[in-house]
């Protein structure tokens, strides 16, 4: 175990309570991404998911329904077939209704046939919407959908469960709670054994990169997404959309006990980023170029280098997925297709500042609403767009899928 394994546990009794200012400030940069206040959609609680295969329009449809109402069930402990996505369940929305049985704050998987589990094992996050507090919960699944990785509340550290065979295998240092800020990331390699975590905002407290099969730690720099890691684990692709669009790759992780051997890159614009591509050599940016003047202005997608930021080439694609203030750039599906999320609930309108003899919302705060959310696959060559699903949740970012995900 490295230098960072044997600090963890004296640390831990004895970590600093995050400050509650600096985790406001990194949950006020993420509602202003989710943007659900524009959102006028009120749908059925229950999450379905609908796959389909055509470039325009929706034929030939499958409808994977839900389990029946009250059915949801807990984890079991082996035999769970491949993750389709999971979803984080907050109980209270301003508009329609929860899922039956919510669990505030609680993870739910649902697997490609279409059932639906609670997932208990993992530690509830805390209801930031409504005033309950600043607790993220994250959580993580492999490209192939088979593992996961979550934070245990009763281990007091991450974990990562594979879902046919059950087998939980458990990080060697101790995470506490307050670690986790307000906004955290996992990522978890495609075989399950590296395991990258990260949060907003940056603090103090150690991110780190876990090896779970040699049961190994090591440092890595704070208030970074981890979008791209190497099968070997020793190099890793970081990215910041705020306060500013950055790029970090840091190579011979498992070779030095610093955070050196990097490179990073500061963009001047607002930028989003896909994951890394499967192959290591490409990710997509999109500009968002849009203002409080023109929230409407489209933005710009393009195939760039993930070591120097450079673009390579623009991709022309539809104009629903050029909207940056309400989509989300997340797996690859293939070698070619980049799975980008659309929240069809998010109006295009320009901000109004209150009247100044506008009385004061008195009402007790509430969740988002459940709304829809489409996946697009968009072949990054062509530009050309298929609809691949389309779910029933609370934002953008309440939605985990297979694979690393982008800078969100």
């Amino acid at each position: 175990m490295t230098w960072l394994g044997d600090v963890l546990a004296d640390l831990a009794d004895g970590a600093p309570q995050a400050d509650l200012a600096e985790r406001t400030i990194g949950l006020h940069q993420r509602r202003r991404r989710i943007a659900w206040s524009l959102a006028v959609v009120a749908t059925a609680g229950a999450v379905a998911v609908t796959l389909v295969g055509v470039t325009a329009g929706v034929r030939d449809m499958v409808m994977y329904h839900p389990a029946a109402p009250g059915s949801v069930v807990d984890l079991p402990a082996r035999g769970v077939g491949p993750l389709s996505y999971a979803y984080q369940t907050y109980c209270a929305p301003s508009e329609g209704v929860a899922p039956r049985d919510c669990r505030s704050g609680e993870w739910r998987l649902v697997t490609r046939g279409g059932t639906t589990y609670h997932l208990p094992q993992a530690l509830r996050g805390l209801d930031a919407y409504i005033g309950e507090g600043l607790l993220a919960s994250p959580l993580a699944i492999t490209r192939d959908g088979g593992k996961i990785a979550y934070y245990s509340s009763d281990a007091g550290t991450f974990q990562v469960r594979d879902l046919a065979s059950g087998q939980v295998t458990t990080a060697p240092s101790r995470v506490p709670q307050q670690w986790l800020g307000s906004i955290a990331h996992l990522l978890l390699s495609d075989d399950g054994r590296f395991l990258a975590f990260t949060k907003n905002p940056a603090l103090t407290d150690p991110a780190m990169l876990i090896d779970m099969r040699e049961r190994m730690v090591r440092p890595l720099p704070n208030g970074w997404n981890p979008i791209g890691l190497s099968p070997d684990g020793d190099v890793i692709t970081l990215a910041q959309y705020a306060p500013k669009a950055r790029l970090k790759t840091l190579t011979r992780l498992w070779t030095t006990s610093t955070a050196g051997n990097g490179t990073t890159v500061d963009f001047t614009r607002h930028y989003l980023f896909s994951p890394l591509s499967p192959d290591g050599r490409t990710i997509v940016t999109l500009e968002n170029r849009s203002t409080d003047a023109d929230p409407c202005r489209s933005s710009l997608m393009a195939r760039a280098d993930p070591v120097t930021g450079r673009p390579r080439a623009t991709i022309a694609a539809s104009s629903v997925l050029l909207r940056g203030d309400a989509l989300s750039l997340r797996s690859w599906l293939n070698d070619d297709e980049l799975l980008v999320l659309v929240d069809a609930g998010a109006t295009c309108r320009t901000r109004r500042a209150p009247d100044v003899d506008e009385p004061a919302d008195t009402s007790p705060p509430r969740d988002p609403p459940y709304r829809t959310i489409t996946g697009y696959a968009l072949n990054v060559h062509t530009g050309a767009t298929r609809i691949y699903a389309s779910y029933q949740a609370q934002g953008l970012f309440d939605l985990v899928l297979p694979g690393p995900g982008g800078a969100i």
